[in-house]
């Protein structure tokens, strides 16, 4: 939807209109796709229910895309009827599970890698079962289906406990190693762990990515903090009905969206 035009900046003044900031977009956060018999940090949704959550968005009007492209749709105000669909820390089951059921209902994706633990695991989730990561041939196998990839950082380390050479090199490596391994741009940034603070933010900022995902940043929300809503197993229809609308209730406007 494009954002409206102040009135009082539409009249004879001499200065062009200012859009007023627009609504914040909803973005759902995903990780892994597979057996959540064994899953206590909630990062994992069966097969089955990635299904019904994508159907559920069908059935509302809405498609999943990636948040490049929910974003250049607002932009146009175009963004109406679109949801961004995002899968963090790059697990292998993305291809084999997530990947034909996005293709099945027509959605989009954005998928957030970590070019350090290519072929590794997930090594920073101390309590939960290990789960591959994909190799570089599956991130580019994605990427050749459509799907966005992005940074999520070289190896998964907390920005905002990070030293500067640190930051540094996790946001700005990170996405030279994407570029060359996928032969694209790379546009969007993830957060690990989701914390975000200003001195993170301005990193990711300067090194060049036009958006970057957060979970919940607060007065940090804008394109290089954006909110992401998590959906997990115990989403069902009335679920996801709530967290959509509790998102648009709870939300506010924000300069640059």
């Amino acid at each position: 939807m494009a954002a409206p035009v102040d009135s009082a900046d539409s009249l004879d003044t001499g200065r062009p209109p200012v859009p007023r900031p627009g609504p914040i977009p909803w973005v759902a956060m995903y990780h892994s796709v597979g057996d959540c018999s064994d899953d206590p940090y909630r990062i994992t949704v069966t097969p089955e229910r990635l299904e019904k959550q994508l159907a559920w968005l069908r059935r509302h009007g809405l498609r999943g895309v990636s948040v490049a492209e929910l974003l250049a749709a607002r932009a146009r105000g175009e963004g109406r009827g679109l949801a961004g669909l995002t899968f963090d820390d790059g697990y292998a089951d993305f291809v084999t599970e997530a990947l034909p059921r996005l293709r099945r209902w027509g959605c989009g994706a954005t998928l957030f890698v970590l070019p350090g633990r290519l072929g590794g695991d997930n090594a920073w989730d101390p309590l939960g079962p290990r789960k591959p990561l994909l190799t570089a041939d599956g991130i580019r196998h994605a990427a050749a289906e459509g799907v966005e990839i992005g940074s999520h950082g070289l190896t998964h380390v907390d920005l905002t406990k990070a030293d500067d050479l640190t930051l540094k090199t996790e946001v700005t490596e990170s996405r030279a190693r994407l570029e060359e391994l996928t032969g694209t741009r790379i546009d969007g940034f993830c957060y690990p762990y989701g914390t975000v603070d200003a001195r993170a933010v301005a990193a990711v900022r300067e090194a060049g990515y036009g958006y970057a995902c957060a979970i919940d940043p607060g007065p940090l929300t804008g394109p290089h903090a954006l909110p992401r809503v998590h959906v997990g197993q115990n989403d069902t229809a009335w679920r996801l009905h709530l967290k959509h609308r509790l998102h648009r209730l709870r939300r506010r406007p924000v300069e640059g969206l």
